[in-house]
């Protein structure tokens, strides 16, 4: 079973002065921790609520100083059940963000029959297709080499 994995993280930020300049430099922040180990990972605003259900902006600032809270998404595979994709994801994104907090906020389950069925057969046959194709239009056409490098010997003379 896949699993897509959403986590929030609340991250710190100095220095700032609107909350537009926070999420950025949230943002860039937490790239920069995750790549190139999690470069698959993709980072998003987080949403953020009043108790009343008023939407408020990701990031909180007191005294040039942010609390941005960003969502996390990575996907997970061959695991057993959703809670093990969860702790997977909360392990791979928390050994790189140390002392941010994490809460996984969503755990979405992918299917694989749609992945795996007419979708992933067709696209193995045109990588194959493709890299015959490939692997033949050299040797179709041998004199392609011969043009090349006559130029290049001429141009290095």
């Amino acid at each position: 079973m896949n699993c897509r994995v959403v986590v929030e993280a609340a991250v710190p930020v100095f220095d700032v002065e609107t909350p537009d300049e926070a999420i950025r430099i949230a943002i860039s922040k937490t790239g920069e921790m995750l790549n190139p180990d999690l470069n698959y990972v993709e980072i998003n605003m987080g949403e953020r609520t009043s108790p009343s259900g008023e939407e408020l902006p990701p990031a909180f600032i007191a005294a040039d100083e942010a609390l941005v809270a960003l969502e996390l998404e990575m996907t997970v595979f061959n695991v057993e059940r959703e809670e093990h994709a969860s702790r997977i994801a909360r392990k791979e994104i928390g050994q790189r963000l140390e002392n941010i907090p994490l809460e996984v906020t969503e755990i979405e389950v992918i299917e694989e029959e749609d992945e795996d069925g007419e979708d992933g057969e067709t696209t193995e046959n045109d990588g194959e297709d493709e890299a015959a194709s490939e692997t033949e239009s050299p040797s179709d056409d041998p004199d392609a080499d011969d043009e090349i490098l006559p130029e290049f010997e001429d141009l290095v003379e």
